[in-house]
């Protein structure tokens, strides 16, 4: 050994590879734990997790600590796994299920083709202004929680206990009730030979499974489900156009015959009114994308365009097709979801208006796509509601298990939670499965509602902060497009439709039909957000005696990722000035 390489002590002064192999140290090999070990090792609990100690002063004097809220769901330990495709297949169709392929029957039923295509168009407007706001939002804070902790953070912490519980809840009773839906398409083909409860089962441990292997599982099963769903959508729309231009076995053209008779609408404004909760049904999971942003790679450069992509999917996969389908199925069709027997529940106006048609074959494949399509938003279920609950168990407003994070960042607590709410799929296999059904959209339907308005809101109060503490919207790494304005119109799109509902739920089309007793049911089943949403705001609000969050108060620096954030900007808007023109368009609305 040369002299050169001791120190004054006599020992090397490398510890390099070579050293290490050198004969002072003797021959050495690399340890590598057997993979059952691995396995194990990574359902442990991964040692970054940091939770807000309950009872714990924060810097205002409150009992609940902002400040500590907001630094846990920026560090939360969730693995960012998520890339840019993943990203875009969910935004582009990571929610189309029952609400587009079988709810859409009833609302059809209910209002006729003109009130379906108003009420979708006006729900998907809302939707493009509230995305594009919670778009600027988590692109420059994507942390856990998303929506709810913005809430927290930019309005009121009991407002966004409610928002987190109220999503939380949305998405917990979703799974049970698209497990049943995909029960009832397998009816199709095997007519109730096969008890329900065994495909509950079997359709139960596969969603779970799914979610096991964490986000990158569930982002390539989403990325796989929405790429039939798509498909599917588009093929549907041009054979629509085919069959209303007459080129189906049975065809002769249709034209608009069906909007003159029996008619563009049903049960007049309130037949229009009482179709708004089946498209915010539809309509619900469009704000996972941003739910996502705290499990996405480089959410500064997919989000954006994944925000962006929303636009089309609105007008391509819903407009587009719901006005086809009014085309070419008659709202007085009886086969539509609009009874009590498994026939009405199991029949798609999709799958109707390719039956009329008389075309072989596809209708079983498009009930396929149905089911696939089902599976996809009971997976995103149990995505949506173990991400919040783990969010909310960060922030003390949930049971601290429920925080619980692996080392392969996993919520394990909270999906064996959301999973095991996934049992009451098996009411399917009894008499009670249609009101078990119902009251499942009732909750789920109007809860979508309250999220997307706290949305627009928590927009509007972001951008007041953003302005009286003295930063610029040059600033802002992605801007909504329809900006403060945008989140205005969504707010109050989002009022309207409660006020809507409220209205319809009071007073139904069938109003003088029903008892008191039915009307009172009636009235939940249709308002049921509310007073859930109530029950979680109004006792925390008292209990804690939360503030208002002020506009100068506000946390505008913890849980933005680059430090060097304007650096990046000022780099990407001097290479979009070299674009072509024809790729500033593009990149406009992609």
């Amino acid at each position: 050994m040369v002299v050169d390489d001791l120190d004054g002590y006599r020992s090397e002064k490398s510890f390099g590879r070579d050293s290490q192999n050198s004969q002072y140290y003797g021959e050495s090999s690399i340890h590598r734990d057997g993979i059952g070990r691995r396995v194990l090792d990574s359902f442990r609990r991964d040692p970054n997790t940091n939770l807000t100690p309950k009872g714990t002063l924060g810097a205002d004097g409150k009992v609940f600590d902002v400040e500590a809220a907001a630094q846990n769901t920026a560090n939360s330990p969730l693995a960012r796994k998520l890339k840019g495709r993943h990203l875009q297949m969910i935004a582009i169709g990571g929610s189309i299920g029952t609400g587009l392929f079988v709810g859409s029957g009833t609302a059809l039923a209910d209002g006729g083709p003109a009130s379906l295509v108003i009420s979708y168009s006006l729900v998907g407007i809302m939707l493009y202004c509230t995305v594009h706001a919670l778009g600027e939002m988590a692109v420059l804070f994507p942390v856990a929680g998303s929506f709810s902790a913005y809430s927290t953070r930019f309005l009121d912490p009991a407002w966004g206990f409610a928002m987190g519980w109220n999503y939380a809840l949305q998405w917990l009773v979703v799974l049970p009730l698209e497990i049943v839906a995909a029960t009832l398409t397998i009816t199709f083909w095997t007519h109730g030979s096969v008890n329900n409860a065994a495909w509950v089962s079997v359709f139960l441990v596969l969603i779970t499974g799914i979610n096991l292997f964490g986000v990158r599982g569930y982002g390539e099963a989403e990325f796989i489900f929405a790429i039939v769903k798509v498909t599917a959508v588009i093929g549907f729309i041009i054979l629509g156009v085919i069959i209303n231009v007459g080129g189906g076995p049975n065809g002769s053209y249709i034209g608009g015959k069906l909007w003159v008779n029996p008619g563009a609408f049903h049960n007049g404004f309130k037949g229009l009114c009482s179709t708004f909760v089946n498209a915010a049904f539809a309509f619900s999971g469009t704000e996972l994308v941003g739910l996502a942003a705290a499990e996405t790679a480089n959410p500064r450069k997919s989000l954006p365009t994944a925000v962006k992509q929303v636009f089309w999917r609105i007008t391509l996969f819903y407009i587009v097709s719901l006005l086809l389908v009014g085309l070419i199925v008659p709202y007085n069709e009886p086969r539509l979801l609009h009874g009590s027997s498994n026939v009405d529940v199991t029949a798609s106006p999709f799958v109707i208006a390719i039956q009329n048609a008389g075309i072989d074959g596809l209708p079983s494949v498009f009930n396929g796509v149905i089911m696939i399509a089902v599976l996809s938003v009971g997976n995103s279920s149990i995505y949506g509601s173990s991400r919040t609950l783990a969010a909310l168990a960060e922030q003390g407003q949930a049971p601290r298990f429920l925080a619980y994070i692996d080392r392969q960042g996993r919520p394990l607590a909270s999906i064996a939670v959301a999973s095991s709410v996934g049992l009451l799929a098996f009411l399917s296999a009894t008499p009670s499965q249609e009101i078990a059904f119902k009251w499942m959209i009732a909750l789920s339907g109007l809860s979508a509602v309250f999220t997307w308005a706290s949305i627009c809101l928590a927009h509007i109060r972001f951008r007041k902060g953003w302005s009286v503490q003295g930063h610029t919207l040059d600033e802002l790494a992605f801007r909504s497009q329809p900006g403060v304005i945008g989140s205005w119109v969504g707010f109050t799109f989002n009022m309207l439709v409660l006020i809507g509902q409220f209205w319809v739920g009071f007073s139904p089309i069938d109003a003088k039909t029903k008892s008191t007793s039915d009307l009172l049911v009636n009235f939940f089943q249709a308002y049921l957000a509310l007073p859930v949403t109530l029950a979680f705001y109004l006792p925390y609000k008292f209990w804690y005696k939360t503030p208002v969050i002020r506009s100068h108060n506000m946390d505008l620096h913890t849980g933005i990722r680059e430090l060097n954030i304007e650096e990046l900007i000022a780099e990407e808007r001097e290479e979009r000035k070299a674009w072509p023109t024809w790729k500033k368009i593009y990149k406009f609305f992609c």
